[in-house]
């Protein structure tokens, strides 16, 4: 991804990659995806809890709340 994409298109196609292996039903890769593409990206680096966050859900096998955190990630 290139850094001068637009922040939204970004998130978009970083949601998109993440949902994928959400929905296949690996967690874990769906939270390395999001994790990984999001720090693609100079407006979209998540904070240290953001990323805290997501590998507590993948651990805990939460697949609803790993739903909502990479949908309503900001």
């Amino acid at each position: 991804m290139s850094n001068d994409m637009a922040r939204a298109e970004h998130l978009a196609w970083c949601r998109q990659r993440a949902l994928e292996f959400l929905n296949a039903g690996d967690l874990p890769l769906a939270n390395a995806s999001m994790s990984s593409d999001l720090m693609k990206h100079p407006e979209t680096r998540p904070t240290e809890a953001q990323l805290s966050e997501g590998l507590r859900l993948a651990i805990a096998r939460d697949a609803d709340g790993m739903r909502d955190w990479i949908e309503d990630f900001r």
